[in-house]
Order: structure tokens, then C-alpha cells, then sequence
């Protein structure tokens, strides 16, 4: 048998390159710190039992196999025994592809074959406890039923991988080891195309908290992206119930991905968790930002805030708006389509093009300049074009209005928002602005909220609702409604508020400055 110490490499898996942004190795450290969060006589028990349902390093379990071997010394002082013990009774893993089977087997096992003379535990079949089983999509029509992948992207070549992972493809995952669990870990995809136009695509990974859940394990604790404290596609059920389940007992947040996987790009964020079956209560709150954690006890879901606070400073300064009982302006604010565009513009030569309908249906001839009288000024992506005003199909009566338009796609961690605009009497907008309608308001009406939008007190309200680049209506529900009868600024917001001056200076540093817009209706729309 190779000599156990010197084939094992702890640091061999710090210098792997990710699969994808979707598939993100784990680097040991952050293994070890997910691993420091469980009960560390875990480690010192030989009936505990592990499993990692998404291997695609095998540096959880590589990890895990680390600290048994320390803990069973004095119970199982034979090194062999003692790791005969750990790699058959008690380390179990489920690989994503064949390909990080044979690499995770290779972490555990200093063997990519567990039965062969390299292994430095021997098995009877080649996969050891870590199993590979090519699993198909069960189509529903267009979609996964399990997975909701889509057909047309993943209904491949056998000799393809299909990304149909086993563990999230059955109804009973407790029959794939026939055994109970102590330990679900791991860090599992992120998502997968859904056949949408360009990147668009589909989380998964909320499948394999829901999935372990149903194993009934006495802990669970896996890395995932942060996007589920606000919700959205596919997240909504996940994030209620996530938010309302108080044996989530620590939770390590870090807004900034990079943080946690140097050189990854993740948009909100990446979080890890505990879950303990047996204990309720308060949560352990990590928050990271670079070099400092900041570290408080509270409620995921504080005071029926319908979403995660990431900072306890961003819960009191909420707490204070509250209980001012205002409206809030995603009440007055309408979704992209409101006038029946959809955002793309078919550009051809002199200038001329189509302007399509949301629904996908039909496509009207548009100019880059107003041609008569009967012309509708129309917001798009990246500038203006004129329709014809019968064909404004929906809500045409409020193109005469003064409307605030808002870019859709925002920039979390710099700005928060798109630069709003004035959209004037005589004009509407595409689906890539949401907008409010300012019925008979005057254009002092329409600066005032303007110049409300572009203060750092209502961008950092707006960055508490979302973690994504898409800001829907609903993003503008923790603003409050002002009296835009006159002018706003931080200053006299903070007073209004109470906001203390630590506050203040968190505001400040979270939010960067914008260049203010006067709504000059001559702007080109460039984001």
C-alpha cells in the first residue's frame, strides 16, 4: 500500500480551474471553514456519515477524511484500519459527471479506480463510495420535470454530457445509498440553460438544499449562490422558505463572490449555511467584505421585512423608514412592457427599422427621426426612435402624461440603478424601462423625482431588494413615497429619517456617487 501521508496533497485543489461560473470548484480553505462550523465531535464519532451529492473535486470529502483520521486515532489507532473504516463506512459521495467521478475518487483515494493496488483503501468495484450513474431528462412537454433544463439545449447525443444530475432526478433520493445520513455538504450547480434568448438561464441549485432536506440529515451545510434572499425565477418558494426556517443556525454571506471564489464572477453573491435539524432559533450572521467580517444574531427574515437584510445597520435604518408608514413607490411603478414594446429594435439602412410588439407578434416600421406630426417619440436600449401613435397598442391614452423611466438593468455594487430619465409628453417607452406615469404633473413634478431617484438614500433602499442586474418594480419596495411637490436630497432625507451618522456613513460607503440627469428629453438613452 503507498504510504498514506505521502501521496495525500491537501493543496493540489487550490490550483484548479473552475468548470464554468455554474460549476465552481471549492477551494479548500473555504471548505475547511464550512467544515468548522459543524459540531466538531462529528469528527470523533465512527457512525458519522457523510455525503456530498454534487463531488466535483472531492475536496469536501477529502477535507472531511482529514480531520476523521485525527479524531479516530485513539479509537482506531491502526492507520490502515483506520482509514479502511473512514473511506468505506463513513465518506459517501454522488459525482455530477464521469469525469469529476474519477477526479473525486482520485482526491479520496489517491486513485482514480478504488480497486486497483493505488488506492489506499481497497474496494471490490471501481467507483468506491463514490458513485457516477449516467442519468436522462424526463421530458415534460419542453422541459425537465425534475430540472426544468430545456429540451432543445439538453436532449443530446448519448455521447454527451446532459447535466441531468442524478441526485436532483428522483422522486425518493434516500434510495440511492439505502442509508440515513448525519452530514449532506457540498456545493452543488448553479444553473442551467433554459433555451432562452442569449444566457438565459434556469437556477438549479435550490433543488439540492430542497433534495437534501429529504434525506432528513442531522446537518446540512452547502455554498450556493446569494440570489435567493430576493427571489425571483424559480426562487420565490425556495427563499420563503429558507427565510421562515429557523434552524438555519449560521449563515456566511459575501456579497461579493470574489471574496469567496478569487477570479469568479457571481452576480449577488455566494453564501454557505447550517442547517440543524435538532435546534431553533436566531441565526449566526457572517457578514464579508474583504479582510472584515462583521458578526450579529438575528432573524433571517427581520420584522416582516419579506427579504433578507444583509447588514444589521441596513435592518435599523429600515426600521426607522417604517415607521414613518408611507407608501412605497413600487406601487406607482409599472413593468417594462407597459407600453407594449419589447426591447429589441431591428435596425436596417437610412435609419430605418422595427420597433417588436412584447408579445413577439407583430413589428412595426420605425425612423431615427420624428417624421410627422402623427410620429410617437419611443425610448429603446440605446437611444430613440418614432412610431406611428395608432401603433402604440397598450395604455396609449398615458403618452401625453410626464413619465419617470427607469433602465430595467441596474448595476448592483456601483450605481444600483440605470440613470432614470424624463420620458415627455408625446413619448413611451420599451421593455427596457420600467415606468411611472405622472398624471397631470407638471416638469418640476417629474425633476423632483428625479433628482429622489438619483440620491444615495434611494439606491441604497433599492440594493437591500435585489442582488441581480434585473430590477423589477418589486426592487423599489422598501422607498418610500415622498411629497414631490419639492426637491430632495441624502441630506434632508437623513434628517426626515432620523438616520444616525454611523448610518449615514454606511449609506455612503456602500453607494457610488451618480452623475445627476436633468431629464433634458434631447438625452440619447445610452445605458
Amino acid at each position: 500500500m503507498a504510504d498514506f501521508n505521502n501521496t495525500y496533497n491537501p493543496d493540489v485543489l487550490t490550483c484548479l480551474s473552475n468548470l464554468s461560473s455554474d460549476e465552481v470548484f471549492t477551494p479548500p480553505s473555504i471548505v475547511n471553514k464550512i467544515l468548522d462550523m459543524l459540531p466538531q465531535e462529528l469528527f470523533h464519532d465512527k457512525n458519522t456519515t457523510f455525503l456530498d451529492p454534487a463531488c466535483k473535486s472531492g475536496v469536501f470529502l477529502r477535507e472531511i477524511a482529514k480531520r476523521l483520521l485525527v479524531g479516530l486515532e485513539s479509537e482506531i489507532p491502526n492507520l490502515q484500519e483506520r482509514i479502511d473504516h473512514i473511506f468505506h463506512k463513513q465518506l459517501f459521495g454522488i459525482a455530477i459527471t464521469e469525469l469529476t467521478s474519477l477526479f473525486s475518487r482520485r482526491s479520496l483515494y489517491c486513485s482514480k479506480y478504488p480497486n486497483s493496488e493505488y488506492s489506499v483503501s481497497r474496494f471490490e468495484n471501481a467507483d468506491g463510495n463514490i458513485r457516477f450513474k449516467k442519468t436522462a431528462h424526463i421530458w415534460d412537454g419542453e422541459k425537465c420535470k425534475y430540472c426544468v433544463a430545456s429540451k432543445s439545449e439538453y436532449n443530446r447525443d448519448v455521447s454527451l454530457e446532459t447535466h441531468a444530475y442524478e441526485f436532483i432526478h428522483t422522486v425518493n433520493p434516500e434510495e440511492k445509498f439505502k442509508m440515513k445520513f448525519d452530514v449532506v455538504i457540498g456545493n452543488p450547480p448553479y444553473q442551467l440553460s433554459d433555451g432562452g434568448h442569449g444566457a438565459s438561464a434556469i437556477p438549479i441549485y435550490q433543488k439540492f438544499v430542497e433534495q437534501a432536506k429529504k434525506l432528513n440529515p442531522r446537518y446540512l451545510s452547502m455554498i450556493i449562490p446569494a440570489r435567493w434572499y430576493v427571489g425571483g425565477r424559480a426562487l420565490d418558494e425556495f427563499r420563503n422558505v429558507m427565510l421562515n426556517d429557523d434552524r438555519i443556525r449560521v449563515l456566511h454571506d459575501f456579497p461579493n463572490a470574489n471574496d469567496c471564489f478569487p477570479g469568479v464572477e457571481i452576480k449577488g453573491g455566494v453564501c454557505f449555511f447550517l442547517w440543524d435539524r435538532d435546534n431553533r432559533g436566531k441565526c449566526k450572521i457572517h457578514s464579508h467584505s474583504g479582510d472584515k467580517t462583521t458578526i450579529d444574531t438575528r432573524s433571517l427574515l427581520e420584522n416582516d421585512m419579506e427579504t433578507f437584510i444583509r447588514s444589521s445597520t441596513a435592518v435599523s435604518v429600515l426600521e426607522k423608514i417604517k415607521m414613518k408608514n408611507e407608501d412605497v413607490l413600487s406601487e406607482q411603478l409599472n413593468a417594462g412592457r407597459y407600453f407594449g414594446f419589447h426591447t429589441k429594435v431591428e435596425w436596417t439602412d437610412n435609419n430605418k427599422g422595427t420597433l417588436q410588439t412584447a408579445d413577439g407578434q407583430s413589428n412595426y416600421p420605425i425612423r431615427s427621426m420624428k417624421d410627422d406630426i402623427h410620429s410617437i417619440k419611443v425610448y429603446v436600449a440605446r437611444g430613440v426612435c418614432w412610431i406611428a401613435n395608432s401603433n402604440v397598442v397598450r395604455n396609449n391614452k398615458d403618452v401625453n402624461h410626464y413619465k419617470i423611466i427607469i433602465p430595467e438593468a441596474g448595476n448592483p455594487g456601483s450605481t444600483i440603478i440605470g440613470k432614470p430619465r424624463i420620458s415627455e409628453p408625446g413619448s413611451c417607452s420599451s421593455n427596457t424601462f420600467i415606468v411611472m406615469i405622472l398624471k397631470d404633473k407638471n416638469i418640476e413634478y417629474a425633476k423632483n423625482i428625479l433628482t429622489y431617484l438619483q440620491t444615495k438614500f434611494v439606491r441604497f433602499l433599492v440594493s437591500l431588494r435585489t442582488t441581480t442586474q434585473h430590477m423589477a418594480p418589486k426592487a423599489y419596495a422598501f422607498v418610500p413615497v415622498q411629497d414631490f411637490s419639492k426637491s430632495w436630497a441624502d441630506d434632508v432625507l437623513y434628517t426626515k429619517y432620523g438616520i444616525s451618522e454611523d448610518e449615514i456613513a454606511f449609506i455612503e460607503s456602500m453607494i457610488s456617487p451618480m452623475e445627476l440627469n436633468d431629464g433634458d428629453s434631447n438625452d440619447t438613452g445610452d445605458e
